[in-house]
């Protein structure tokens, strides 16, 4: 595994940017660029359940590993979730990589927020990852700034 981190400076409180980052209306949006149709199910618990799901209901089962709205928020990855609904925590495929985290850290700047994200992945993930989270974060900056897609 390795981790990789991407960071952000948003001319908008943090408060507005958490919104952006896991309002229903808004995480497809930022999220589109790891799969078309991509949402969050989360009871909003530490040590609770969280699904990122693409479209056809497929994707992540997740845990809150620790909350601090709207300072930061770490997930761990626990495995898959099929598009009936049924989880596979103990495949072979699944324990090399369950445990891995993906972190978000919001940190003011006098008014400002720096956004900073890390995942831990396998390097066959990497691209994915650096065009998602590089495309990605463009649209919560846009967003949380009012600024329009198109003139970004």
């Amino acid at each position: 595994m390795e981790t990789l981190s991407y960071e952000t400076i948003i001319d908008a409180p943090m408060q507005k940017v958490w919104d952006i980052l896991w309002s229903h209306e808004t995480y497809s949006e930022w999220t589109k660029y790891f799969g078309t149709g991509s949402s969050m199910k989360s009871d909003w618990k530490i040590g609770g359940r969280t699904y990122f799901i693409n479209a056809e209901g497929e994707g992540m089962v997740s845990t809150i590993d620790s909350l601090d709205e709207p300072n930061q928020i770490v997930f761990k990855h626990l495995g898959m979730v099929d598009k009936d609904g049924h989880e596979d925590t103990q495949s072979k495929e699944v324990m090399e990589w369950s445990g891995c985290f993906e972190k978000y850290f919001l940190i003011d700047f006098d008014g400002k927020t720096k956004l900073h994200v890390e995942v831990q992945i396998d390097k066959l993930w990497e691209d994915d990852m650096n065009s998602g989270f590089t495309k990605g974060l463009i649209v919560v900056k846009s967003l949380a700034e009012g600024i329009s897609l198109s003139s970004v």
